[in-house]
């Protein structure tokens, strides 16, 4: 009978244990709580810290020390002889303008970044002054028509002159397979040095661009690739890369790239600005009428929508505007003007 009893008493204990287990695995499942916790982890996205604050020409964030010192506009050379150029690939802002037939010529202009090498220099055209005049910056350039001349002197533009500077602010450059003049250049330390030698003031009166806090599409046309003809022997191409959302260049059907790094030139916005053009002299030296108003297009992130600008005097800014008549707020990152004739030779699509 006591035999009995102690197998009865083991057996409800035996039971009573594997009850208790089993809530503690329903209860507890460990596994799976991991597993949720990992799909979890690898679902969140790291937040973006910015440091620094926003330049007011590209909106990419830098020191305050740098974003607060005055701009620098520098003249660059796009004859076919003188390619590529170095240190445009680290402009906030760049313009291409026409020149004398058939060729065109850069502005860039720059505040955070310092390139080491920037190249080939070359001379400058009144209507680069009414552009420049809109970010009270320091000039580089190597020369220029009459009528520039003239203008730097009256509008007492911030000027570094290759023809009036010491080898040590230009120089030849005899590493590149380039012959004068397409082979002057300098440095951005150097411009830096030789700005306070000259004694200009350190910081600029200029109203920058409006950007956006995050990137943002446009409501517009596709604009995946964009073909500007400036006549049969120069053109610029800019292709959608739609993973980095970003244009890169062509010119002249080749890659545009920086001569310094080989990387290639991008742009975030391409502003496409339509002026009235005629030509003033027998050298085909031309005049850009930049005041008053146009038409132009806006150009991010594989969009494209039709502005007006207005510039209502010469040392006014130019501002772009939708079809709404509201200032467009640019992406982040580097922008192109190109300047036009009205009516350009012009393909998007």
């Amino acid at each position: 009978m006591k035999g009995k009893v102690k197998i009865i008493v083991v057996l409800i204990l035996c039971i009573f244990l594997l009850s208790s287990c089993g809530k503690e695995e329903i209860e507890n499942p460990p596994i799976i709580e991991e597993e949720e916790d990992t799909v979890q982890e690898e679902t969140e996205k790291p937040v973006e810290k910015k440091e620094g604050v926003p330049s007011p020409l590209s909106g990419k964030y830098a020191l305050e020390e740098k974003v607060n010192r005055r701009p620098v506009a520098i003249m660059f050379d796009n004859h076919p002889r003188a390619r590529w150029q170095s240190g445009l690939s680290q402009a906030e802002i760049v313009y291409e303008f026409m020149v004398e037939p058939p060729y065109t010529r850069y502005m860039g202009i720059y505040l955070i970044e310092n390139p080491k090498s920037i190249g080939p220099i070359r001379s400058s055209r009144s209507y680069f002054v009414t552009t420049l005049l809109e970010y009270d910056p320091i000039y580089v350039r190597v020369g220029g028509s009459p009528q520039a001349k003239k203008d730097i002197i009256a509008l007492k533009v911030a000027d570094i002159d290759g023809l009036s500077s010491s080898p040590k602010v230009f120089w030849r450059n005899k590493s590149v397979n380039k012959k004068a003049p397409h082979n002057l250049y300098t440095s951005m330390e150097v411009i830096r040095e030789t700005q306070k030698e000259k004694g200009y003031k350190l910081t600029g009166d200029y109203k920058g661009f409006k950007f956006n806090e995050e990137d943002k599409d446009i409501d517009g046309y596709p604009a995946n690739k964009i073909f500007i003809n400036y006549n049969k022997n120069n053109n610029t191409i800019y292709n959608y890369d739609e993973k980095e959302k970003i244009y890169t260049r062509m010119k002249d059907g080749k890659n545009h790239i920086d001569e310094f790094d080989k990387s290639p030139i991008i742009a975030k916005n391409i502003i496409i600005q339509e002026v009235k053009t005629k030509t003033i002299d027998k050298e085909g030296r031309l005049e850009l009428d930049l005041i008053g108003e146009g038409k132009g297009k806006y150009i991010t992130n594989g969009k494209g929508m039709d502005i007006n600008w207005v510039k209502k005097s010469r040392s006014g800014k130019t501002y772009y505007y939708n079809k709404n008549g509201e200032e467009i707020i640019l992406n982040s990152g580097v922008t192109w003007i190109q300047i036009v004739n009205i009516n350009p030779d012009i393909t998007i699509e």
